[in-house]
């Protein structure tokens, strides 16, 4: 079995108001909610996961909303893009679908011969929404509002900006198996081939641009995909004799984790595919319930009076 990294496993950001970010990411993008569950080190702040039908990896993206924590800052040392991958002809859709929601966005414009729509959530995180040049079979969630036709399929790429990009492209390509595939001005998009999808690091090279402030609209980290644990800790024993910081193995339930901050700033993160959003809910019951951490189970009526209420 190959040691590889399988694109992005997911994205984990930081919201403002539990309910703003359910009902935007669930009815305007259509996105399913895969898990919906609390912080492990703060049980009265939910975690919640968004993602295709199936939960697949490389569709994941997870938030934890703060009440209060403020707006971030969007700049270096920072994931300052999200891109989705969206059915080819569906950017009209969804410029009118933004509008018409008082979504804050851009028209469609080219980026390495793709279309591409940009907008802002409620926190002003911002995201792209890309018509991939490879087809995506990916499985769609479908809502009353948003249909297979339109609707988003998982990541396709992320941006990174950076005062200086050497040493972050090092890790992507040394460590992580991507390699440069073209560049436009200041971007540089890398791709690893072990993936159709969710494939894709763009690193944005800004020298004179101030650091980013992580709060909320923000990435707090950004996963990268392993098929197991034995994986996991070959890529641990990789960036440990590279002389960088790296956590052990944390169990976070649905896969297992490794975190460590690279040289240019952004907090990385490697996950397993096992054991999956299955493990405690029936692919159909997916998001449906509170599912919470085994030590916080004894206090789940105190904790689900202090969260807040979705609907």
């Amino acid at each position: 079995m190959k040691n590889e990294i399988l694109g992005i496993h997911h994205i984990t950001a930081i919201a403002g108001n539990a309910k703003k970010n359910y009902d935007f990411y669930t009815r305007i993008l259509g996105l399913r909610l895969v898990k919906k569950t609390v912080n492990f080190d703060d049980p009265h702040t939910y975690h919640f996961y968004y993602g295709d039908e199936h939960g697949t990896p490389g569709s994941i993206l997870t938030f934890f909303p703060w009440e209060g924590i403020g707006t971030g800052r969007r700049g270096t040392k920072q994931v300052t893009e999200i891109g989705y991958s969206v059915p080819a002809g569906s950017l009209d859709f969804w410029q009118n679908r933004l509008e018409k929601n008082n979504v804050i966005y851009n028209k469609p414009a080219l980026k390495f011969g793709e279309r591409y729509l940009t907008f802002l959530d409620p926190d002003g995180l911002k995201f792209e929404l890309t018509e991939a040049k490879t087809p995506d079979s990916r499985p769609q969630w479908e809502t009353t509002e948003v249909s297979k036709e339109n609707a988003v399929h998982g990541f396709h790429h992320i941006t990174i900006t950076t005062n200086k990009m050497e040493a972050t492209a090092a890790i992507l390509t040394h460590v992580l198996g991507y390699r440069l595939q073209e560049t436009e001005v200041n971007r540089s998009r890398f791709t690893t081939d072990t993936v159709a999808h969710a494939a894709i690091v763009d690193l944005v090279e800004a020298p004179g641009e101030a650091i980013g402030h992580v709060a909320g609209g923000s990435v707090h980290h950004v996963a990268f995909r392993v098929k197991d644990e034995e994986t996991l800790m070959y890529f641990r024993d990789k960036i440990v004799a590279m002389g960088l910081n790296i956590t052990e193995k944390i169990d976070r339930n649905y896969f297992y984790s490794l975190y460590f901050r690279e040289p240019g700033g952004v907090l990385f993160e490697l996950a397993t595919d096992n054991p999956g959003f299955t493990v405690d809910e029936s692919l159909e019951e997916l998001g449906t319930n509170l599912k919470l951490p085994a030590q916080y189970e004894s206090n789940r009526t105190v904790i689900e009076g202090i969260l807040p209420k979705l609907s």
